[in-house]
């Protein structure tokens, strides 16, 4: 399990190198998969921790796993479900939260790579966000979260009309402080990636990438603990 998430080892080799048949790799792959599944944080402790927290803010933010093309139609019938128009590649949409130093907290199930940041916020994180939001706890987003509420503070959108050097300086002021204090919790996705290499690309079905991302969270934490 190790070797496959660190190195992105293929399953054939893990077998060959084990003297078990592929299908027992495959077979022990999602075993292992079912055992960490059942210590992924949950998103109610890590916002309660949060605001018990001092001093402290989350980062939200979404991100785009990269995974073989999978073909299938979406709501209109004529583009991709699985492809990212934006970023212009095929994978899973999570959401995730951070805090302030950039270490991961929670990660979302994986929604397809049409999905928009806050349409998939919307369905896994704000509902309770707003409820503990409420209650003192700063979420900072970036412009994909705007329109989301109390759930998450956005940066102010610049009007196309108003020249930026002509635009309030307390709204510029507002953006800057807000993206330089975001900017380091947007770091945990790299702290995914650059360890676990299973992330760069998944050859996998799409659909378990949200599964994959929450077992890479749970072996980061119980690393970083050890």
């Amino acid at each position: 399990m190790l070797r496959w998430f660190r190195d992105n080892t293929t399953v054939g080799a893990l077998a060959t190198d084990n003297l078990i048949s592929r299908a027992t790799g495959y077979r022990y792959i999602d075993e292992g998969i079912a055992v960490l599944a059942a210590q992924v944080p949950d998103l109610h402790e890590v916002l309660e921790q949060a605001r018990h927290t001092p001093d402290g803010f989350l980062v939200l933010d979404g991100k785009l796993f990269p995974s073989d093309r999978c073909a299938e139609p979406g709501p209109t019938g004529r583009s991709d479900l699985w492809c990212n128009g934006h970023k212009r590649h095929h994978g899973g949409t999570v959401q995730f939260l951070a805090d302030a130093i950039g270490e991961p907290l929670w990660v979302s199930d994986v929604e397809p790579g049409s999905t928009s940041d806050i349409t998939a916020a919307r369905i896994h994180v704000l509902p309770l966000l707003h409820k503990v939001t409420a209650e003192g706890l700063v979420v900072l987003a970036d412009l994909g979260y705007d329109g989301a509420g109390v759930g998450a503070r956005s940066p102010i959108k610049h009007p196309p009309e108003v020249d930026e050097y002509r635009w309030d300086a307390d709204n510029r002021s507002h953006n800057l402080l807000l993206r330089s204090l975001r900017c380091v919790g947007e770091r945990a996705m790299t702290v995914f990636t650059g360890r676990w290499r299973v992330l760069h690309h998944t050859a996998m079905s799409p659909s378990k990438i949200g599964v994959i991302v929450q077992e890479v969270l749970t072996l980061t934490v119980t690393d970083k603990n050890r």
